[in-house]
């Protein structure tokens, strides 16, 4: 199926699209600034997911970019759109709970699954924002880390939460304190991304996964990732406490049925998402 944009403007910062008949994408739109977020960005982009959320005949997302950049945090210029006045604590403090910590915390709270196409660059809040997705499939020249100590700043869009669960803490550390980029294979190598492919095949790839997610039973897949989200944050106990009410709410659905009967007439399922 062919990428159907919302509407016909192609100014918009983070476009929504439907790719296939269970999958959108969202595009973040500013190749001139290697996909720094704005105000605006960060809006259209919170709309967005919130789109795909609510549609449940969407069952996969892939958030990607345009250009050489997926995303370098956000843009500094003065004309961006972010208030300079950095002696405003509160002021500084509500753009980050407004802007990049509300997309963080939707894409991490998401219940649907997001497959991250690692179009180019992705550092520092657009690290972070690739790593509240699910799964992370970067183009070959994709470089990815965390500059933000080169400017006396801090990982402060999620980045101290997201790294050390995604790394260890030892890599995390040493990425940030040093300001060290890595090129995709070594991303690889150290966890930050799932999957590496040629540049020419990440749209292809993406889409590919995305779709054989949207095979899957959509109950089951809420199920798992409401889990395993849960559990990166809770003892062993609540966790299995968490397993016995997803059991409770997946095990009567009529996927869990189709699921049974397809594999006793050994055929593929086709799951209704109910």
């Amino acid at each position: 199926m062919t990428a159907m944009p919302d509407n016909d403007s192609q100014q918009q910062q983070a476009r929504f699209e439907i790719v296939d008949e269970h999958v959108a994408r969202i595009v973040l739109n500013r190749p001139e600034r290697l996909g720094a977020y704005t105000p605006t960005m960060c809006e259209e982009l919170l709309d967005a997911i919130r789109r795909y959320r609510l549609d449940d005949n969407l069952r996969a997302l892939i958030l990607t970019g345009t250009g050489r950049g997926f995303c370098t945090g956000g843009d500094v210029s003065p004309d961006a759109g972010f208030g300079n006045d950095l002696a405003s604590q509160v002021g500084r403090a509500r753009e980050l709970r407004e802007h990049s910590h509300a997309i963080v915390t939707a894409l991490h709270k998401l219940d649907k699954p997001v497959v991250c196409a690692i179009n180019g660059i992705a550092v520092n809040g657009g690290l972070t924002f690739a790593l509240a997705c699910d799964l992370r499939i970067a183009a070959a020249s994709a470089r990815l880390g965390d500059t933000s100590g080169r400017a006396g700043l801090l990982p402060d869009e999620g980045g101290a939460w997201l790294l050390p669960r995604t790394m260890g803490y030892d890599k995390a550390y040493r990425m940030i304190a040093f300001s060290e980029i890595y090129d995709a294979r070594t991303a690889f190598d150290i966890g930050l991304v799932t999957e590496v492919v040629p540049d020419t095949e990440l749209e292809v790839r993406s889409r590919a996964v995305a779709r054989q997610l949207t095979e899957k039973a959509p109950l089951a897949l809420r199920a798992v990732k409401f889990m395993m989200r849960r559990a990166m944050e809770s003892s062993l106990e609540s966790s299995l406490g968490d397993a016995q009410q997803a059991v409770l709410w997946v095990g009567p659905s009529a996927d869990a049925t189709e699921g049974k009967t397809a594999f006793l007439e050994r055929r593929a399922p086709r799951f209704s998402g109910r």
